[in-house]
């Protein structure tokens, strides 16, 4: 039995809480790995966990193993990191997380260049819009936007956007332009879900909120997206949503006097581990892409204030 391999089915198990979670993140069958964690114990001498209809709990000994395996697997990563040398490419499984309409944008077109870069390198992209569980998932980093609302969350902050009221040319045409943020009532905003609906908009020290209440929510980006595109009314995002769109001038930056907060995007790791190597490199990657200028926006953006 490889005692590498053991320990990475054991911490496995014990990150998803079950030899099945375990598996899918292995990409193995369940049977493989309950049959190395058995061999691990044999080997050991001492069981790791308790078996049970209601699940698996680790023993006293299982938690202790676990805490240095974790350490033992994060530190054998950095070694064989170390001995290819710097210039040399990342291998293995990278597994990361984002939410699709960003990551459709602004990550997927530059992933070629990434893997290219380290052709040793494979990578696991889950889409999704909500917070998933990253250990429960076996995510090594995920791109997420916003306040993150855990102070204990390992977090690396890699760019930050700027919010708008945006809308295009044709629903202006036929709802109106607004002047000042309190116009905002008299129209149909799109509403992110998961997002409060209430925008606060501040201009020479002074702060306004508008509370809205748009006939359509969703529960996506993607759903927002397509809704103003349909010109079915007009929204708060950050740019990066309508990058493109904003660059030809098909949305339109309204209220650009008043302005909103930023929004901050973040390389999120999980929690009680080390970023690994390809973790960081993969966040280096992003932030650099976040970096390069967007287009220069088309001169027919709206000048309303």
């Amino acid at each position: 039995m490889d005692r590498l391999t053991a320990m990475t089915h054991f911490v496995r198990v014990m990150e998803t809480g079950s030899f099945s979670g375990a598996a899918r993140v292995l990409d193995i069958g369940q049977p493989a790995v309950s049959k190395t964690v058995a061999q691990l114990e044999q080997r050991l001498g001492v069981k790791l966990l308790l078996r049970s209809t209601h699940g698996l709990t680790p023993t006293e000994a299982g938690l202790r193993f676990y805490e240095r395996a974790r350490l033992a697997l994060q530190e054998a990563d950095e070694a064989e990191l170390a001995a290819r040398g710097a210039g040399a490419g990342l291998s293995g499984r990278l597994r990361i997380s984002a939410a699709p309409t960003f990551a459709r944008l602004h990550v997927l077109p530059h992933l070629p260049r990434f893997l290219d870069a380290h052709p040793g390198l494979d990578i696991d992209v889950v889409l999704d819009d909500r917070t998933i569980d990253l250990i429960a998932e076996g995510i090594d980093v995920s791109l997420r936007m916003g306040v993150l609302a855990d102070s204990a969350i390992v977090a690396r902050k890699l760019a930050s956007s700027r919010r708008s009221v945006l809308a295009t040319a044709e629903y202006l045409s036929r709802a109106g332009t607004p002047r000042v943020p309190a116009d905002l009532a008299d129209h149909q905003t799109l509403v992110f879900s998961q997002l409060s609906n209430v925008w606060n908009f501040s201009r020479d020290g002074a702060e306004v909120s508008v509370l809205v209440q748009g006939r359509a929510r969703f529960n996506a980006a993607e759903g927002i997206r397509t809704a103003v595109l349909a010109h079915m009314g007009l929204t708060i995002v950050s740019d990066w949503m309508f990058a493109p769109e904003l660059a030809d001038g098909s949305v339109l930056r309204l209220l650009q006097e008043w302005s909103l907060p930023d929004i901050d995007l973040w390389a999120v790791f999980p929690t009680g581990r080390l970023a690994t190597a390809k973790a960081r490199a993969f966040s280096d990657f992003v932030a650099s892409v976040m970096q390069t200028p967007a287009p220069a926006t088309a001169a027919r953006e709206s000048q309303a204030g």
